[in-house]
């Protein structure tokens, strides 16, 4: 059975990239894991500042989609590994969801957001869910099976 998650509320909600769990990474503090890989986007510029000083993750998400800003040019190859990053940072960090993420065993976990098919499952439930894999590859690190 697979367990489903898409907002920052309810049993699951911390492993939203929304959800208010920040952490050290890179020498600074990031409200969100939103945060952190929208502001990656931009690494080494001002807007990765910008980024990570937004008010809330839905304008970090905002402003990472804005493509009137230079987007770096290998962010294609690099956005899994910064999300892998920033979750792994993001549970390490804070033992009470990290108790919850160790206690779904080896269920499956699934984004289930409706709209995106990468890193979400998408409507039909055909997507890539590539933050849900990364939930689990985070869990099989901190079981010590990594």
């Amino acid at each position: 059975m697979a367990i489903g998650f898409r907002v920052p509320q309810g049993e699951y909600g911390c492993f939203s990239s929304f959800s208010p769990h920040g952490f050290e990474l890179d020498g600074r503090r990031w409200s969100t894991v939103e945060h952190y890989f929208q502001a990656q986007k931009f690494a080494g510029t001002e807007h990765e500042e910008r980024v990570r000083l937004a008010p809330t993750p839905e304008r970090a998400r905002e402003m990472g989609r804005d493509r009137r800003l230079p987007l770096r040019s290998d962010w294609d190859c690099a956005k899994d590994d910064v999300m892998r990053r920033a979750v792994l940072r993001k549970f390490e960090t804070h033992a009470d969801i990290r108790g919850i993420l160790l206690a779904t065993g080896d269920e499956e976990l699934v984004e289930t957001s409706p709209a995106d098919y990468y890193w979400g499952c998408g409507a039909e439930g055909v997507g890539k869910n590539m933050l849900g894999k990364i939930l689990m590859e985070t869990r099989r690190i901190l079981q010590g099976r990594g």
